[in-house]
């Protein structure tokens, strides 16, 4: 094996190797006597004994498994990428050490490669990224000093980035038999990125030009968060007040805000956060409610939560209401969500993302007549309203979809084995 492609991704991460020219082939795991494909992008942290030893890790499913046997001695994270390209985000506390971004990559790279088996690495990788990094003022150059360093970490001695859209392009061009202008749309787990490429015929197979790239940073996270803040925040004490000095004032927001995003809540169970929480309580009607708030981000019901949710999103492809069920100490949840609520709540979301393909078109010069097939790839890809946008745009009869979660890493395997992979990176 010469190279091989990671698709690391907000929700998961999958390895990719070309082992013959147009042929890639994924790099499953075992877990729980199964062979999978995708692996949760997840890490759990224990105490070590004796404590002046690192923490005990593990990642993925595996993860998962730790932080829901022992919630109370498991220090859980999911999302991080989100911090990659974020200047505020300089490290995390993880009981006697201090973990910067590149830290926690590089842990979880480790644990991938253990358990998909890869032992002599190869000299190249070949990492998918984003056209734009998610956060609120994303650093591109910062992101790439990280993931060079966790990558070197490994052993790697030549890393190589492609955007995730092109490698996704280059997948779905394997089923192309003439020439064909693709808008290829990936929405992940943090970001939605767009790329437009031209494919044709050429002696040594398919020639490939990129006309264009555009992102934003909203994806599934994003439509998670939104169902959280509707549904779940009220009854946590969202818009309850306190009082303070004989004045009634509103609970910060920001603590709803950082509840409802996966990345940032592995954050918040700190002392000074749950303290503040408990002081409020004492002083506010709504007592009870942010008392269970407490309660949730300390105890090992997050990721239950995590799981309704992401459910709850899932089962609205295919279904005009379903049930949302969640029962937590000091709180429970037992009502409906219809999926024109939730397109309500994305509608802004939805609006950003089809102005980032209206970008995209405009920079390049291109009608939606000159797109002669729109290919959709990612776990958002699936939400209705998301593939509507699409539909209006170039009509159903261009949209293709397939492999969601597996395409980027093919993609990016193919592209590894390219005599001239050079001019893809980025």
């Amino acid at each position: 094996m010469q190279t091989i492609g990671i698709d690391f991704g907000t929700t998961n991460t999958v390895l990719a190797a070309c082992r013959q020219p147009g042929e890639a082939m994924i790099l499953p795991f075992g877990f729980g006597g199964q062979a999978l494909e995708a692996f949760r992008t997840a890490l759990a942290f224990q105490r070590n004994r004796p404590v002046t030893l690192p923490p005990l890790d593990e990642a993925g499913p595996f993860a998962i498994q730790w932080f829901s046997e022992a919630p109370e001695d498991t220090r859980f994270l999911q999302s991080f990428k989100s911090f990659a390209a974020s200047a505020a985000f300089t490290d995390t506390a993880i009981y006697s050490r201090r973990y910067k971004f590149e830290d926690l990559l590089a842990t979880f790279l480790s644990r991938v490669r253990e358990h998909t088996g890869l032992g002599t690495l190869p000299k190249r990788v070949v990492v998918g990224r984003p056209v734009t990094f998610a956060g609120s003022n994303p650093q591109d150059g910062l992101a790439r000093q990280r993931y060079d360093a966790a990558f070197g970490q490994l052993g790697f001695e030549e890393i190589r980035y492609v955007l995730e859209p092109v490698a996704a392009a280059h997948f779905f061009a394997q089923r192309l038999v003439r020439e064909a202008t693709v808008l290829v749309g990936d929405f992940g787990g943090g970001t939605s990125d767009f790329s437009i490429m031209r494919f044709s015929p050429a002696k040594s197979g398919r020639a490939a030009e990129a006309l264009g790239h555009s992102g934003v940073g909203i994806a599934g996270d994003t439509f998670d968060y939104r169902i959280i803040d509707a549904v779940v925040s009220p009854r946590l004490g969202k818009n309850a007040t306190y009082r303070s000095w004989g004045k009634n004032l509103p609970i910060p927001v920001h603590y709803f805000a950082n509840f409802s995003r996966w990345n940032e809540l592995c954050l918040m169970n700190r002392p000074d956060v749950i303290r503040e929480l408990e002081q409020f309580a004492a002083n506010s009607d709504a007592g009870k409610q942010l008392l269970a708030f407490a309660e949730l981000i300390t105890g090992g019901a997050s990721y239950q939560l995590y799981q309704a949710v992401s459910q709850a999103k899932a089962l609205l492809s295919s279904e005009d209401q379903v049930p949302f069920a969640f029962h937590a100490p000091g709180f429970s949840i037992d009502t409906r969500i219809t999926r024109a609520d939730f397109e309500s709540w994305i509608g802004e979301d939805l609006e950003r993302i089809d102005a980032c393909v209206a970008k995209v078109m405009r920079e390049t010069a291109l009608h939606a007549r000159d797109i002669d097939r729109v290919f959709l790839t990612g776990g958002s890809s699936y939400v209705p309203a998301v593939r509507a946008l699409f539909t209006r745009r170039f009509g159903e009869d261009r949209i293709e979809t397939g492999e969601q979660l597996l395409s980027i890493a093919k993609g990016l395997a193919l592209i590894s084995a390219d005599k001239n992979m050079e001019r893809w990176a980025v």
